[in-house]
């Protein structure tokens, strides 16, 4: 399935995020272990955490709305950290942010759920990352479709069963994924399981 040795492993349980460190050179797989479950992803330039991954420069760098294998994934600075190289499904999400206490509380009515946006900001919190706003992810393995209006419908995800992306740092970076919290919703199939992380090294 994957190319090259893997020199860190991390796990990521239901309704948490985790951060790793992937030098330049060295490839992420992101891993769906048991299918439908969505990662929302953030990247910063290591050192530099004013720089990171960025979907609306995404967007207009890639004059696309859909992530292909060979895209980058651009900067605020206009630049790709991060490349795309492998892709065992082949539909994400760059347009919707993480799901965060609001969203649990205005729409659901619901208070103290788990959600993406704390998941990332805890996970990041040992790396010293700063930011004023945390950035809008990109949604590993999110299923959104068009209808006739050109409205959003979210639907389950495509991905199965170790189904995985994998990127390629193009420069030093500190990368943090939530195992998304969605579970009122078809976001996730309306359950939520475990995301794994490999780094790799040739």
């Amino acid at each position: 399935m994957k190319t090259g040795t893997i020199v860190e492993e991390v796990l990521i349980p239901p309704y948490e995020g985790r951060a790793v460190v992937v030098p330049k050179g060295h490839r992420l797989c992101i891993i769906d272990v048991e299918g439908k479950q969505v990662g929302d992803f953030v990247c910063f330039l290591q050192g530099q955490s004013g720089e990171h991954v960025s979907p609306v420069h995404m967007r207009s760098s890639l004059s696309s709305i859909r992530l292909k294998v060979g895209d980058g994934l651009y900067s605020n600075l206009r630049r790709p950290l991060m490349r795309l190289v492998k892709d065992t499904v082949g539909k994400h999400d760059f347009f919707f942010p993480a799901c965060d206490d609001y969203r649990y509380k205005v729409d659901f009515g619901v208070e103290g759920h788990p959600n993406c946006h704390d998941n990332l900001e805890k996970a990041l919190k040992p790396f010293g990352v700063k930011y004023d706003v945390l950035p809008d992810p990109i949604n590993w393995f999110m299923n959104n479709a068009l209808d006739e209006n050109s409205d959003y419908v979210i639907e389950e995800p495509l991905s199965k069963p170790g189904d995985y992306v994998m990127l390629e740092a193009l420069w030093d970076v500190i990368v943090a994924v939530s195992a998304c919290s969605q579970d009122m919703a078809p976001v996730n199939g309306y359950r939520v399981t475990p995301l794994k992380l490999q780094i790799l090294r040739d």
